[in-house]
């Protein structure tokens, strides 16, 4: 049977998507950065409709993000299956150090965990990826900026061993790629292939930016050398130009369907004016067909298409998902609950920094950092998933002590972001709203208001407008085109969460999250979203 695919297949921001088969199940994982739990797995029959099984990164100590700056973190992890076990290898970045972390490997049995304790790979660069030859040898790859570069940011593909027993690179290195075209900038995420006794490398070419590009080399050995197909790039939405609907699609891995058909899942943007995707990078699906020897993306079409028909297998398992929801999980508009998978926390597990209080909602104790820190800040939140949508939480902030302040924040990162918030003070509260750019504060609204037990906070986004309210009253709307990663630099989409900060002086108080509504707007309560 057949089943209707539409993009993306995960909204929001879950870029660099990796993706293995294992018998008729599929496994997906995304880059988290700064956020945790990290690296979301991700499980589906069908390619469509995906469930989050656990995370890679979900034990404390299992990697250290302390002052790790915003868009630094997991980068572009890859997943794998070697026939016994899972594997994951990724990288851990710091912007500002560049001797700190590095990339790893974990396994797993079971994709749901627990994953091993990550295992550094003595190489530099990002975006590594494994694969498994013919004799199950197992050979590591990953990109890094050339040694020798001809030109700004020209990078290179190199390709090594990897052995089970020293749990470490060994033998020759090979250098395989350095990028399809003359000039090219950051030739990465790549990802080798065995088809029909030919090896395959996909490659991002351009930037994972507007001009974001695949390219494909092959080889008759693993190490090389590899030719690149005279196509290249073979897939692009660059040449669309700013009116296409859907921009910067690159960062392909491929997979193989039980009955042998080919896709590829990418990351891309959907930007309403051509620049700018609060979202961020999301998730699409593409089909692939093999001719002459090479794969073509989206084979007489050549862009990501809206929807397509893919192959299902389990008819019990491809059910349309409710209408009203979206995905990963089959979310539903309302309420949000500390159960609830789409919850983290900024360089800590949201359970670091709150609990679950007795009558099953969080309690969010003041931390000293504030959202403007990179540190493990008192924040939980969610990522935002639908262009038109309305958050509103009710906070008990009874136990907020005066001079800490509460609010609901619309976040990039430290540097950028726009807060809807509440102080205490012994006879009063001071609303405001602040917009923090390009590390920079300014008060765009504030009144005072009676010193009350309980406050309602608020935005109502729809498209590049986020209106801030509190008690149900627009205070002030910010410009998310001001906010989006294509203005602000870094990777990231937004993020709608709840913090609490004592502003460096030692905290003492708490709140208590009453309520947290996700609600998508109109066209946007159900994935897609256009």
């Amino acid at each position: 049977m057949t089943i209707t695919a539409t993009n993306p297949i995960l909204p929001g921001c879950y870029p660099d998507p990796s993706i293995c088969r294992v018998g008729e199940t599929y496994y997906l994982v995304s880059s988290t950065f700064e956020y945790l739990p990290g690296l979301p797995i991700m499980r589906s029959r069908d390619l469509v409709h995906w469930e989050t099984v656990g995370h890679a990164i979900d034990r404390a100590g299992m990697l250290d993000f302390e002052g790790i700056r915003s868009s630094g973190g997991l980068y572009a992890p890859t997943i794998r299956h070697d026939g016994e076990r899972f594997w994951i290898v990724c990288t851990l970045v710091d912007q500002a150090d560049a001797t700190r972390g590095g990339n790893f490997v974990i396994t797993a049995r079971d994709a749901r965990g627990p994953w091993s304790e990550p295992i550094w790979l003595d190489v530099d660069g990002i975006d590594p990826s494994v694969a498994f030859d013919e004799t199950g040898r197992v050979w590591m790859h990953g990109t890094r900026l050339a040694r020798e570069p001809q030109w700004y940011h020209q990078t290179e593909v190199w390709v090594r061993e990897y052995s089970r027993d020293e749990r470490a690179l060994v033998g020759e290195e090979h250098v395989i790629w350095r990028g399809a075209l003359d000039r090219v900038v950051w030739a990465e995420a790549p990802h080798l292939f065995l088809v029909d006794g030919c090896w395959y490398l996909i490659a991002a070419e351009g930037g994972t930016e507007f001009h974001h590009a695949v390219s494909v080399a092959r080889a008759d050995a693993l190490t090389g050398p590899y030719e690149g197909n005279r196509a290249n790039p073979v897939f692009t939405h660059r040449h669309l130009g700013r009116s296409a609907p859907v921009i910067g699609a690159g960062h392909a891995d491929l997979v193989q369907t039980p009955d042998g058909t080919w896709q590829a899942v990418m990351l891309a943007m959907r930007a309403q004016d051509g620049y700018h995707y609060p979202l961020g990078r999301e998730t699409f699906l593409c089909p692939v067909v093999w001719e002459d020897g090479w794969p073509v993306f989206a084979p007489g079409r050549g862009s990501l298409p809206e929807t397509f028909e893919v192959s299902a297998e389990d008819e019990d398992a491809v059910a349309d998902a409710d209408a009203g929801t979206w995905q990963p999980d089959a979310h539903r508009s309302g309420e949000v609950s500390p159960d609830d998978l789409r919850w983290t926390g900024l360089r800590a597990l949201p359970e670091q920094v709150a609990h679950i209080a007795g009558d099953g909602t969080w309690t969010l104790p003041v931390r000293a950092a504030s959202l403007a820190d990179a540190a493990a800040v008192a924040f939980v939140g969610v990522r935002q998933q639908h262009v038109d949508v309305d958050v509103m939480i009710e906070l008990d902030v009874s136990a907020l002590v005066d001079g800490e302040t509460v609010g609901l924040v619309v976040r990039q990162s430290e540097c950028d972001h726009a807060t809807v918030q509440v102080t205490r003070h012994p006879n009063e509260c001071v609303m405001r709203v602040v917009h923090r750019q390009g590390g920079h504060e300014r008060i765009l609204a504030e009144s005072v208001r009676e010193r009350a037990d309980s406050v309602r906070l608020g935005v109502r986004a729809r498209a590049y407008d986020y209106a801030l309210l509190a008690g149900g009253e627009v205070l002030h709307t910010v410009d998310g085109r001001e906010l989006d990663a294509s203005s602000t630099g870094g990777f990231l989409g937004l993020w709608l969460g709840v913090f609490a900060t004592s502003h460096s002086q030692a905290p003492r108080g708490s709140v208590g999250i009453r309520s947290f509504r996700y609600e998508p707007s109109g066209a946007d309560s159900a994935v897609p979203i256009r």
